[in-house]
Order: structure tokens, then C-alpha cells, then sequence
């Protein structure tokens, strides 16, 4: 599903009527997470995960914590949003496609072994009976079944929040103390439009980063191009083209996680032939388009730059291991 405007709108209609459906969820979600024992497993688990539904930067932000760590006994555990495995699955990015084990999953493996997981604490398990020390949760906060070592929630600075109130109201998947209470650091991606910095204050750590395109999509700048996502929020790859210095002719957003069809994609790319442009679309958006289609289309690639990579890597060592 797309993701409601009035999500991030301070005051709205549609907000206040689904305020009652909000408290129930609230008060389910905490039932649920006090009801569910946390299981431990002998790996050190890193839950990168957020407050809210849709995209906020979560797999860069995984990718980039793994990269730091440099470490050869790394694994990423993931639900497989978006694919018909339920795991414990190692995903094998040769032979495994969106469709097995979900976008997510294959972009991570691309770095490290990853296991696909809907029972988390299970896919803990098989990643460390293959020797995996440490284990990187690409999202599944909210999750109680297993035990994390380090928390780290991202935070998109352009949307911070929303309207501040939780699923169906508003983006929350749970009230912001809450989460917050459970949280051991967070990283704010882009600049702080919302105020979410000083909400935050200094109740855990906090470091800021920008998802940057990689090298090679430098090459777009000040080319025609057709741009199509299915993300948490496509405005935010479309404000990347356009940072990048592409002429953006036409733009297509889709529902998060979309499975594209041959036909559709077709389309786009003769829409894009018709107007003189390139089509371009996300690095997640490309595994999820079928195997012809994908070198008649262009993905931008995105890396998170920190601001202060040196104390994020202090963060990192003075975590309990």
C-alpha cells in the first residue's frame, strides 16, 4: 500500500476519526511485546530498525553498520518482507529472487550471508550455527522474540515522525517514548526538518547521515530521465535525482514493494524511449524487476555518509559484544 498524506500532516480530518483505532493498536502492540519472553542467542545481535511504517533508510543504514564493523563473522537477519519463504533460509543471491525472499534480503546478501526468518529467534540460530558472531536485524523492533544487544532506530529527517500518532492514525508503529525507552541510539538520515533532533534530545545517542549516490551515478547528472519507484517514499529518490542534477520528465511512484510485471515495465521503458530519457529507478526497485528487463533500466545506488563516522564506530566498540 502507498503510504496516506495525512500521515504527515500535523492536523487532518482522517487522523482524529482513526484516533480510537490508534489507542486499541497501541495497547495491543504493548500487550503483545509484554506477553512475548525474548530468547537469547549466542551471537551478538544488532537490530537496525524505526518508529514508523515505510521506508526510512534501514538496509543502507544495516549495509553501512556491517561495514563498519569489518568484521568476517558478520550475518543479517531479515523477515523477507515481500517474498513467499518463511525461513530459516540462507539466501543465495544467484539463485533466490524478490519473489523467494523479498528485495531486502537480496541487497544484504550481496555483503554477507543473510537468512531469511519469520520466526527471528530461529534464524538467529541457523546464522549462528554457521558461525556468525554477529548478527544484523534489517528491521523487527518491534519484534520482542529475540533479545537485542544494541537498538538503533533511523529516522528519516525530512518526515521525522509524522503527525506523531501510531498506525492507522499516523506512521507510528509505536508511541515515541516507548520506542525511544527500548532504543540505545538513533540515526537521523538527512536534514532535521521536522524537529525530531531536539524531541529526541539526549535520552540516547544520536548520529546524523546523508544517503548519498555512489560514484557511478554521476553519470545521470543533467541527463533526461524517466523515474519510477516502489519505496516507503519515492518523493525521497525523486529529490535524489534532482540533487544529482537529472532533468526529471516524467516520475511514476508505486506501493511499497511492488512486484512489477513485464508489461508494465515495458511500458515505462517505451514511455522513456518516446521522451528521449533514461529510466531510473532505486537499487531495491531493480531486483524486483524481472531478469530481461533490468539492462533496459538504470538504478542509483545510495550509501549513507555519516557526519561523524569515527564516534559511530566508538558507539559501536563500547557495545556490550
Amino acid at each position: 500500500m502507498k503510504t496516506p498524506d495525512f500521515w504527515f500532516r500535523p492536523s487532518s480530518a482522517a487522523a482524529k476519526l482513526l484516533a480510537p483505532a490508534s489507542t486499541l493498536y497501541d495497547v495491543a502492540s504493548r500487550l503483545s511485546r509484554a506477553a512475548t519472553p525474548g530468547q537469547n542467542v549466542e551471537a551478538n545481535i544488532i537490530c537496525i530498525g524505526n518508529l514508523v511504517a515505510g521506508g526510512a533508510g534501514k538496509t543502507p543504514v544495516a549495509l553501512a553498520i556491517a561495514e563498519l564493523l569489518a568484521t568476517d563473522d558478520i550475518a543479517f537477519l531479515t523477515r523477507g518482507y515481500g517474498g513467499r519463504e518463511t525461513g530459516p533460509l540462507q539466501v543465495d543471491p544467484d539463485t533466490h529472487t524478490a519473489c523467494d525472499v523479498g528485495d531486502e534480503a537480496l541487497l544484504l546478501a550481496r555483503q554477507a550471508p543473510t537468512w531469511v526468518a519469520r520466526d527471528r529467534p530461529k534464524g538467529a540460530q541457523a546464522a549462528a550455527r554457521k558461525d556468525a558472531r554477529t548478527i544484523i536485524m534489517d528491521d523487527g523492533f518491534q519484534n520482542p522474540s529475540l533479545v537485542k544487544d544494541t537498538a538503533i532506530l533511523v529516522v528519516d529527517g525530512a518526515t521525522g515522525f509524522g503527525n506523531r500518532r501510531v498506525i492507522p492514525a499516523g506512521p507510528l508503529r509505536e508511541t515515541i517514548p516507548n520506542g525511544l525507552a527500548r532504543a540505545h541510539a538513533v540515526v537521523v538520515i538527512g536534514d532535521d526538518k521536522t524537529g525530531v533532533l531536539g524531541e529526541i534530545g539526549n535520552r540516547v545517542a544520536v548520529f546524523t547521515a546523508r544517503l548519498v549516490p555512489t560514484a557511478g551515478a554521476q553519470e545521470l547528472a543533467g541527463r533526461r530521465v524517466l523515474a519510477f519507484a516502489g519505496i516507503g517514499r519515492p518523493q525521497k529518490f525523486f529529490d535524489t535525482l534532482v540533487e544529482l542534477g537529472c532533468d526529471i520528465v516524467e516520475q511514476h511512484a508505486f506501493a511499497d514493494h511492488k512486484p512489477y510485471r513485464p508489461a508494465q515495465i515495458m511500458a515505462l521503458c517505451e514511455q522513456a524511449a518516446k521522451l528521449e530519457a533514461v529510466p531510473v529507478t532505486t537499487e531495491k526497485d531493480l531486483v524486483r524487476l524481472p531478469p530481461e528487463a533490468r539492462e533496459m533500466v538504470q538504478s542509483v545506488p545510495v550509501v549513507p555518509t555519516w557526519d561523524d563516522r569515527e564516534a559511530v564506530s566508538a558507539f559501536l566498540s563500547a557495545r556490550p559484544a
